[in-house]
């Protein structure tokens, strides 16, 4: 059974932005997140990123960013 010829026709009928295709626009809590996390990061480079995340998390919760805290 050969399975590598179809593999490569799948690979070839993705649309990828490499190949082409269009991107989606980051939502508003990815664009806070990477910022946030590069913030962090900065300010403490030795920190986990799992607990860095965590405090991002916590960030977004609070902030006036979050569509869900717009009043």
């Amino acid at each position: 059974m050969k399975v590598e010829p179809e593999l490569r026709l799948l690979a070839k009928s993705s649309t990828s932005a490499s190949a082409g295709g269009t991107k989606k626009k980051a939502s508003a809590y990815n664009v806070f997140m990477k910022n946030e996390l590069a913030k962090l990061k900065a300010k403490n480079p030795d920190q986990p990123h799992k607990e860095r995340f965590k405090a991002a998390a916590a960030s977004w919760a609070a902030s006036k960013e979050n569509p869900k805290n717009a009043t």
